[in-house]
């Protein structure tokens, strides 16, 4: 037979697990718009029904119920969607980080436009033909050379501000670095407090939500796959355990453990400067090189800034800077060549023809060298660079009669009104040359509007997968917020619910002190 006070113990546990579902149920409210919480729950469980199974018990065991108790508090999360929002995550860090800096690069560059580079070129080119109609025009003359400085002084622009743009993405990928890290020693952490709590038989579902806040943001920067290890001892088959992440490439191939039970490993980006330039040698982990093929906004600075290969330095800034510094060497070699071979009103006046510059670098090394034959070629030691240093010669600066017109075959016949050379200097902008860096051969034209196309081509795909990834992240986190956030109408519903429930429990506590006080205090009170 049950004891006279079981009624009072089965509503005490009614009251009891209620008043912890309005407590689950207050937490909730109370953090409605926590980034990263997940909104938690109260299993109800039966006790132990009466009587216990046992073999010479005469009732039937199990037949009457002991009442409930709160068996464990757990998080509603869904750890699929969890791996899906963090892959969009990687992506979306990855391209809009591509993104960011093409547009940057578009900014500087500023094409079409007035103040553009090709706009400049053309003012250049249109100056020559104005002066190649009257030789001995020293306004005509002026504007030559006005316009070849306006010229070099926006080759020294361009360059000089993507270089500036690439210092800055450099300095950001330190501070990424420094975040990773961050990062990383802050889930290791949380690990430890995780598993110091599982291990006495508890669930610690808030450092649960803060794990997996940091390894959201972590997901952003680096491509990263996460696992679990059991916690082992007493810890409920519920517990997570230890968060292990590993660094992974294309495919979840991996490359490398940045977490696991034993601590953390710090990511390195090596870095190395050579003849002045700076680019990434690779990445390190814990101080072993591995080969980095993670994407995220970490991968998206390191190819904008640079990265060394067999070909030398190959990324979208370096790529840009060297192509800004052929086409500005290849112009002003040629430009160069053909203006040595003319003869100014100076060199008519002297009868000699002293090969004069029209552009020159600023290091005072000479843009054109002879070989054994005695022909003129390119200096390819200041190649590289060349835009942000080329420049107006001093001879050109010093007088305006050192801008070459006529023909130099026959200096002695060469006369100030002769513009057969301005003829062939006009004639440059149609003509097709090498660049370098295996590209077809073009005008300069051409070359400035396949780098400029190219530029755009890019800029548009890294904007539009950008928002692909945007738009699949921010599904997917509807999804997950779907079943994870706090629903205030739902939490306001739960407990009205648990209100009346343990309104409930309380009166049939009521009612079993009015039955006992009837036994107690009633029975044979006639006699």
């Amino acid at each position: 037979m049950v004891s006279t006070f079981h009624g009072l113990e089965t509503s005490k546990r009614g009251m009891f697990t209620q008043q912890a579902a309005l407590g689950v149920t207050g937490q909730n409210i109370a953090n409605a718009n926590t980034p990263g919480y997940s909104r938690q729950r109260v299993n109800f469980e039966s006790t132990d029904p009466y009587p216990a199974p046992s073999r010479n018990r005469p009732q039937m065991p199990g037949q009457i119920g002991t009442g409930v108790e709160a068996g464990s508090i757990e998080r509603v999360r869904d750890s699929f969607l969890d791996v899906q929002f963090r892959n969009e995550q990687n992506k979306q860090g990855y391209w809009e980080t591509k993104a960011n800096a093409l547009l940057q690069m578009e900014e500087v560059l500023n094409e079409p436009s007035d103040s553009g580079l090709a706009k400049t070129m053309d003012l250049f080119w249109q100056s020559i033909q104005d002066l190649a109609v009257n030789p001995k025009n020293p306004g005509a003359r002026a504007v030559v050379r006005e316009q070849g400085i306006a010229l070099s002084d926006t080759f020294q622009y361009l360059s000089k501000s993507l270089s500036s743009m690439r210092e800055d993405i450099g300095s950001e990928i330190k501070i990424t670095e420094d975040e990773v890290n961050s990062l990383l020693q802050q889930i290791n952490n949380v690990n430890n407090q995780i598993v110091a709590t599982e291990v006495h038989g508890n669930l610690p579902n808030d450092l649960y939500d803060e794990r997996d806040l940091l390894i959201d943001k972590l997901s952003e920067l680096v491509d990263v796959k996460v696992s679990y290890k059991p916690t082992g001892g007493n810890a409920q088959a519920k517990a997570e355990g230890t968060a292990v992440i590993d660094l992974v490439g294309p495919n979840d191939t991996p490359i490398s453990n940045l977490v696991d039970e034993k601590g953390y490993q710090k990511i390195k980006v090596n870095v190395s400067t050579e003849n002045g330039t700076s680019y990434v040698t690779g990445v390190s982990v814990d101080g072993e090189n591995v080969e980095f093929t993670s994407e995220g906004k970490l991968m998206g600075l390191i190819e904008s800034y640079g990265v060394s290969d067999a070909g030398g330095v190959s990324g979208t800034y370096p790529d840009m800077l060297a192509q800004l510094d052929n086409l500005a060497f290849t112009f002003a070699v040629e430009f160069n060549k053909v203006h040595y071979n003319g003869m100014s009103p100076n060199e008519i006046k002297d009868g000699v023809n002293t090969n004069i510059p029209f552009f020159q670098d600023a290091s005072q090394e000479s843009i054109l060298t002879t070989d054994t034959n005695g022909n003129l070629i390119a200096n390819e030691a200041i190649r590289k660079g060349f835009a942000t240093r080329i420049e107006i010669s001093d001879d050109i600066r010093s007088s305006l009669d050192n801008i070459a017109n006529a023909e130099a075959e026959n200096p002695e016949n060469a006369t100030t009104g002769d513009a057969t050379t301005l003829l062939k200097l006009a004639d440059l902008v149609n003509e097709d040359f090498d660049y370098g860096l295996n590209s077809e051969k073009a005008n300069f034209r051409n070359y400035y509007e396949v780098l400029i196309g190219g530029m755009a081509v890019d800029t548009q795909n890294a904007i539009r997968l950008s928002e692909n990834s945007q738009t699949l992240k921010t599904a997917v986190d509807e999804r997950r917020m779907s079943t994870s956030s706090v629903s205030l109408d739902e939490e306001m519903t739960n407990m009205i619910q648990f209100q009346h429930a343990y309104n409930a429990s309380a009166r049939m506590i009521s009612l079993q002190d009015e039955l006992l006080d009837r036994i107690i205090n009633g029975m044979g009170a006639g006699r």
